[in-house]
């Protein structure tokens, strides 16, 4: 058991260090339509390197509601986009 409690504590230690690589990258884009009723954003955008995507002006459903509130056509924005069930999600945006 002693060696268990070794790797654990490794382990925890080393947890916080790795953290910082599993930070999304944002990417900066610019808001071309906002869909309140459907609860999506049109972006033009530049290259989404996560999801392997050139940049493009694209549709994207949103995650929270509520970012739909602070989203204004016209308006520069940094966000992160993921493939969720299939559709191209905002999950942050700033």
């Amino acid at each position: 058991m002693p060696k268990f409690a070794k790797s654990l504590a490794l382990v925890l230690v080393a947890l916080p260090l790795a953290l910082p690589a599993f930070a999304a990258d944002y990417t900066k884009g610019t808001v071309q339509k906002v869909d309140a009723r459907a609860k999506k954003l049109t972006i033009k955008h530049e290259e989404l390197a996560n999801l392997d995507m050139p940049a493009m002006t694209m549709v994207f459903v949103v995650a929270d509601p509520s970012m739909l509130e602070k989203a204004k056509e016209g308006q520069a924005i940094e966000f992160v986009a993921e493939r969720i069930r299939g559709k191209l999600t905002v999950i942050e945006m700033k």
